[in-house]
């Protein structure tokens, strides 16, 4: 009784059609005598529905290979930003260390040869500046007892500028303070000196240190050039000196008979 109700699972005609016709909206019909499952496994398909089929070898190593290559281009972008990043922290560094150096040196060049007109003032500027040609010692009244002589130089076997103040007092005490540095990887350090050949207070011509004779020196012009830290080599090989040339006149000195 039971196999007459379901005659679609044998392969017959369901109630209600002709024989030989096959109802559309009945699959297990549409797949033939052997019913349903096998069309869904000829397909891959389980019986809740999952393709069991999933990726070939091929298609994974594609993948793969893909994904690598994505990868690797990333890699090389993030590299390629850093290393840009790092040149121009560096360029940035080297340009604000030599604009600093130079404020500090020019600062001290204005005040040579300063001697206070006050009548306590207990100190006299017998030789405000002492010229050289990588070089440069200057002096100048710091208070009515105290005397400022500071000495610019760079040391040969580190690349520094250097910087040593020596406070002498009026009773001839001097006490020589430490060589501050002001700037590493110092390239250059020239300094050139504008001279008052006539004593009319005007500068005359730009002479080295061994060119002033009698001239008075009422100007300086410094070079410095400093260097990025050698240490890193995308730095060196990519970041040039950089060079700031200054000129100071020296007022204390061309006002001065």
């Amino acid at each position: 009784m039971g196999e007459a109700l379901n005659p679609a699972l044998r392969g017959g005609t369901p109630y209600g059609a002709e024989p030989g016709i096959i109802l559309k909206s009945n699959p297990a019909a549409a797949a033939g005598p052997e019913g349903l499952w096998p069309w869904r496994e000829r397909r891959g398909i389980t019986s809740n529905g999952v393709n069991t089929k999933g990726l070939t070898l091929i298609e994974m190593l594609v993948a793969l290979v893909i994904s690598g290559l994505v990868i690797a281009g990333i890699y090389r972008l993030f590299i390629a930003q850093t290393k840009a990043y790092t040149v121009q922290d560096q360029v940035v560094e080297v340009q604000q260390g030599i604009r600093s150096a130079m404020e500090i040196l020019l600062r001290d060049l204005r005040m040579t040869g300063f001697d206070s007109d006050d009548l306590g003032s207990k100190i006299s500027i017998s030789n405000p500046v002492i010229p050289g040609d990588h070089s440069v010692t200057v002096s100048y009244e710091y208070d009515n007892t105290t005397q400022y002589t500071i000495a610019y130089s760079i040391d040969a076997g580190t690349k520094r500028l250097l910087r040593q103040l020596t406070t002498t007092k009026d009773d001839g005490s001097s006490i020589a303070g430490p060589q501050d540095v002001l700037l590493e990887n110092v390239e250059t350090l020239d300094f050139t000196y504008g001279v008052d050949t006539d004593n009319d207070g005007t500068l005359d011509a730009w002479v080295s240190a061994g060119g002033i004779g009698i001239g008075k020196v009422v100007a300086v012009r410094v070079v410095l050039t400093g260097n990025p830290d050698p240490t890193n080599p995308d730095v060196k090989n990519w970041v040039s000196p950089r060079t700031l040339t200054s000129a100071v006149s020296i007022r204390n000195l061309s006002f001065k008979k």
